[in-house]
């Protein structure tokens, strides 16, 4: 009786996005089936090292310093060793003494009165949670967590970091979990399925990436299989990383604890915290489009606790936001944010060269589709066509600069190359242009024209991309952006140049004192003073050059990348 009033609320909400069928099928389940065992079936493989879990392959080079434990509850946490001992309402009633802010805001959150929800009349835009939470008593239990009649009255502190409906006293250090993504997903089934499913639902046909990423179903396992990360000594460094990539890990990167409020989430600024900086700006991006003016100017007169697929109708949203785009699918929405990716985190070749691909094309479909919610369907397409001409004109641009620098090391003329440019540490193998010269160096490695390229061309490509996807002009087009790489790509070749112009004098000089029956060095005639002050005068104009040309300004906004 209980699973058949669970499928009958998972059905009665037709905007409220279905699982996918790719989960039901990579994890050989029924969509009819148990929710137990969905949930069984999810929470495994959740926490499979071989699915993504844990410290990832590179583990054994890199040491979890003390606040890894949370960012990375399931691997490193610990609990306190205090041995106090309590109940439920104890649990409250010392933690308003200790941490007060956390305290309160879980007072003023729905887990700490479900009765209001219960409560709720029809004319209430959160109407929809009274189903919702009838939703997470049946998943109970199914999960034989709750009796048939009993109902929940709150969601304390002992549910989430002890044990759901725990009776009786607990004692930190025997007791005390870090709550990580499956202990939300054992209430919230749907929303954990939803989110789990970006695994299931990112194939890349060309493989241009590994399965379901990138996503924050696996942000976590993204960043710890990364060989600059783990390379990376300065760890403290490195925890900055994960700190946005904690996703997979735990849900209030998103839905902040205690209040873990769904109207927070729905608000741009939720997602600016970790889709903002010099790599992926795309939270500066919105609030520069026509769509963020109209947010900054009129958002505050929107009602934020209307579910998203109300937002237009009842909330009296205007313009979207990241979650109205985001978290919608072919009119429905949900917690998987990867179904209309093409780009990924960053253009590539492998991918700009098979957008023709008809895996790219359905997606294209389905963004044309949200846009033309509020926009013509022209007027969207012929959108989409220039947003992906222009980034690939910027790939073109930053592909031709990568290969001056890659040349360069080919022909070990990289300023120290061959004297001074130690081997990055493990598990690293040195290259040309590399992704970890922006966060490792040693002696000449990475030379000056690597970090150009690194923390210029690269990112100035991800800044275009970033802005005319999210429909910010100046940001593609002259404020950064293209003319920022264009900027870029000219003092790569400024580099190219000077560097192989040292180098043909060089080879002239010791062409010269081959051929001469004296050595240059040993200047004891007019003749020979001449020659090496003619060669000294031109290596010094070149230098000279050099100095004198603009030097590029990073501004202060330019703050380091994850």
């Amino acid at each position: 009786m209980a699973i058949a009033a669970l499928l009958a609320l998972m059905v009665s909400d037709p905007a409220k996005a279905d699982i996918p069928d790719e989960t039901f099928e990579v994890l050989g389940l029924d969509r009819d089936g148990d929710p137990a065992d969905l949930y069984d079936a999810l929470e495994w493989r959740y926490h499979d090292p071989e699915e993504g879990a844990g410290e990832g392959s590179q583990a054994d080079f890199w040491d979890p310093i003390l606040f890894s434990k949370y960012t990375n509850p399931q691997s490193f946490y610990e609990p306190p060793d205090k041995g106090k001992g309590s109940g439920r309402q104890g649990c409250v009633e010392c933690h308003e003494k200790d941490t007060p802010g956390h305290t309160m805001a879980w007072k003023q959150s729905v887990h700490a009165n479900l009765n209001e929800i219960r409560n709720l009349e029809p004319g209430d835009v959160r109407f929809y949670k009274k189903e919702k939470l009838k939703r997470v008593e049946t998943n109970l239990i199914a999960l034989g967590l709750l009796e048939e009649e009993q109902i929940l009255s709150e969601v304390s502190c002992m549910d989430c970091h002890v044990e759901i409906l725990r009776v009786g006293n607990a004692d930190h250090k025997r007791d005390l979990r870090m709550p990580d993504a499956a202990v939300c997903g054992t209430c919230h089934l749907q929303e954990f399925a939803e989110r789990e499913s970006e695994r299931d639902t990112l194939n890349w046909p060309q493989e241009q990436w590994p399965p379901g990423r990138p996503s924050h179903a696996l942000d976590y396992h993204g960043v710890v299989e990364m060989a600059m990360w783990a390379a990376l000594t300065e760890r403290e460094i490195a925890e900055g990383c994960v700190s946005c990539h904690s996703v997979q890990n735990k849900c209030d990167g998103c839905h902040t604890r205690h209040t873990f409020s769904a109207a927070e989430a729905r608000k741009p600024e939720a997602c600016a915290t970790c889709h903002s900086g010099i790599a992926h700006n795309e939270f500066e991006n919105y609030m520069l489009s026509k769509h963020g003016s109209i947010y900054q100017m009129s958002g505050h007169e929107w009602d934020w606790e209307t579910r998203l697929k109300d937002a237009y109708v009842k909330g009296g949203q205007t313009a979207p936001t990241c979650a109205s785009c985001h978290f919608e699918f072919r009119g429905k929405f949900g917690h998987n944010v990867v179904r209309k990716v093409r780009w990924g985190f960053m253009p590539t070749p492998d991918i700009s060269d098979n957008l023709s691909d008809g895996w790219f094309g359905a997606r294209k479909e389905a963004w044309i589709a949200t846009c033309s919610g509020c926009h013509s369907e022209s007027f969207a397409r012929a959108y989409q066509n220039m947003a992906d001409d222009a980034v690939k004109a910027g790939l073109s641009v930053q592909q031709k600069a990568k290969h001056v620098i890659e040349k360069l090391y080919a022909d070990h003329m990289l300023v120290g190359q061959d004297i001074n440019r130690p081997a990055p540490p493990e598990p690293l193998e040195d290259g040309a242009g590399e992704f970890f010269q922006m966060f490792i160096a040693d002696g000449n490695n990475p030379s000056a024209v690597e970090v150009e390229h690194a923390r210029g061309c690269r990112n100035d490509l991800n800044q275009l991309y970033k802005a005319v996807m999210h429909v910010s002009p100046g940001g593609w087009a002259y404020s950064e952006g293209w003319s920022s790489l264009v900027e870029c790509y000219a003092r790569v070749m400024d580099s190219d140049t000077r560097s192989r112009e040292i180098a043909e004098i060089k080879a002239r000089l010791a062409d010269i004192e081959q051929k001469s029956e004296f050595s240059l060095l040993d200047i004891d005639s007019n003749v020979q003073r001449a020659s090496i002050g003619g060669l000294g005068g031109a290596l010094m104009l070149v230098g000279l050059a050099g100095l004198l040309l603009p030097r590029r300004r990073f501004d202060s906004n330019d703050a380091g990348d994850d």
